[in-house]
């Protein structure tokens, strides 16, 4: 009896000590009940970049309810932002999302192991040395530009055969912030997009040197307006440009072409169509990283270079909104549909390519010929396409 008694007890230990190894081991691999997330944005969210972004932190409320506690700091200015990001991370964050274009995050990040800040890609980091705990992402936006650049070239087309532009009034223009790569990058295929459908149409791009200011912006727009540009895209962050053309003289209409916020309530006769990056992937599958006690990178879809990664339509990171088929012209679906299949299929060395030289305005002994097809995004998820291509593009004064 007394053997059968001590078997008993030997046998319930076993089992206990089995039942806290399966406990702790789901501890560890499996879900974790609560996350508290943190958003830092550039601005607030009624501009048009800084509303694209925060459609993410929607997304996390809608899928994780109460399980995510969410954290928000708006119009943190890059070189004011170490004490909101501080702030977030000492009260608790497990993750951060930043959309700004600050190198204080990546230095933060040492100094705050338990947490990982997600930065929206503002350098090449390929060559980089990088925290463990910082990540950077971006949705591939040229190819968003491209496909919308083929929307406007349909209808610089359906004008030039309905008799309201000549083919040498072919002129688009272009709002810019900065001279960046990124920046030209978009502006480029942009225009790229619209010669697949119209060869001789070429470009016109001011600079504002700001990203937000409406004035600015739309003082702009007004110029390449004036300048004969009948479709107006920009990379900015204000509705001015787009107010711009919905004020322009009916007997010559402008065209405008959104990015990352449709405009079709600030200028319904005149907004054509809008690429947006598609925040929500990255940031959905970030969050679930974290819950599934996982490396980030090893949830997330996409291009992974390290800690940095990038998809574009085929992945669900780059999407086309809003096409106004009150002002589109026929057709333009299907041609936009043919492009963004080619993407979806992984066939990207068609947008950067043609018999064009574009040069660094940095340094003219830096050339590229499209001859020789470049690959955007190959190795990074910030834009690099840097060169001018100057017989189609002129940059104004």
């Amino acid at each position: 009896m007394k053997r059968v008694y001590i078997a008993t007890i030997l046998t319930c230990l076993v089992m206990l000590a089995a039942f806290i190894a399966c406990f702790r081991m789901l501890n560890i691999s499996g879900r974790r009940e609560n996350l508290k997330v943190g958003f830092v944005y550039d601005n607030d969210e009624s501009t048009p970049y800084t509303y694209n972004f925060s459609l993410a932190k929607d997304a996390v409320e809608k899928k994780y309810g109460e399980k995510v506690e969410i954290l928000t700091c708006s119009n943190v200015l890059d070189d004011e932002m170490e004490e909101p990001l501080r702030e977030l991370a000492d009260n608790g964050c497990d993750i951060i999302f930043f959309n700004g274009y600050s190198e204080l995050v990546r230095k933060l990040a040492p100094e705050y192991p338990g947490v990982q800040f997600c930065q929206t890609s503002y350098m090449d980091m390929s060559d980089q040395t990088v925290p463990e705990n910082y990540h950077t992402f971006k949705g591939e936006a040229y190819q968003g530009r491209y496909v919308s650049g083929i929307a406007a070239g349909m209808k610089i087309r359906q004008m030039i055969a309905d008799g309201i532009i000549s083919e040498d009034q072919a002129i688009v223009g272009f709002v810019a912030a900065f001279p960046t790569s990124e920046v030209i990058s978009g502006y480029t295929a942009f225009l790229l997009g619209v010669r697949s459908v119209v060869p001789q149409a070429v470009m016109h791009v001011c600079y504002t040197e700001t990203w937000s200011s409406y004035a600015q912006e739309k003082t702009a727009a007004n110029q390449l307006i004036d300048e004969g540009c009948v479709i107006i895209s920009q990379h900015t962050d204000t509705i001015g440009p787009a107010i711009a053309c919905e004020e322009a003289s009916q007997d010559k209409p402008v065209f405008f072409v959104g990015y990352n916020q449709t405009m079709s309530e600030v200028a319904p006769g005149t907004s054509l169509i809008t690429a947006r990056i598609c925040w929500e992937p990255y940031v959905l599958a970030a969050v679930d990283a974290l819950m599934s006690n996982k490396k980030i990178e090893s949830v997330v879809t996409g291009h992974i270079h390290g800690t940095d990664v990038s998809a574009g339509f085929e992945k669900g990171w780059v999407e086309m909104i809003d096409l106004n088929q009150q002002v589109a012209a026929p057709g333009t679906q299907q041609a936009m549909d043919k492009a963004i299949d080619r993407f979806k299929h992984g066939s990207v060395d068609f947008v950067f390519k043609g018999d064009l030289i574009g040069v660094n305005p940095d340094d003219p002994s830096d050339t590229w010929d499209l001859r020789k097809p470049y690959i955007e995004n190959e190795n990074t998820s910030y834009p690099l396409f840097h060169y001018i291509l100057s017989d189609v593009i002129t940059i104004e004064e």
